[in-house]
């Protein structure tokens, strides 16, 4: 049984949902329905992805990898370019290279939010490297 709830939706949230709501042929109503539903049981069950089934309809699967904010790290620290870069992150990291390309699509859409997160990264890795230097320091 459902229930008519009431959600305050940012506005450029509300046109991504509206365009895959039209991409898909859903109702924009259902797909939210469908992508909270989704993204409840993501966060109850980590590792677990839903992706499009090839016979039809959206299907739990472990997810399998780093995070993009990882993927992104890796590949700008390479000397490589092109393909070749590709490349090198996918062995670097055990991934095959669309993987990585899943990655920079993703970063190429939500930059700002992988950029923000690769910064609050290297903060917690200088605050834990002052903290093991002090306390290396405390053991002499």
């Amino acid at each position: 049984m459902s229930q008519p709830t009431s959600l305050r939706i940012p506005s450029d949230v509300r046109d991504r949902l509206d365009r895959v709501a039209t991409r898909t042929g859903e109702r924009g109503a259902s797909l939210a329905t469908r992508l909270i539903d989704e993204g409840l049981r993501m966060a109850e069950h980590p590792g677990i992805v839903f992706i499009d089934a090839g016979a039809g309809g959206r299907v739990p699967t472990l997810a399998r990898g780093p995070e993009v904010a990882e993927v992104v790290e890796v590949l700008t620290g390479l000397d490589a370019t092109g393909e070749e870069r590709i490349a090198q992150t996918a062995a670097w990291l055990s991934l095959h290279p669309s993987e990585v390309r899943v990655a920079l699509a993703y970063y190429a859409a939500f930059g700002a939010e992988v950029d923000e997160e690769r910064r609050l990264r290297l903060e917690v890795a200088a605050e834990e490297r002052a903290r093991y230097d002090a306390e290396q320091a405390l053991l002499g």
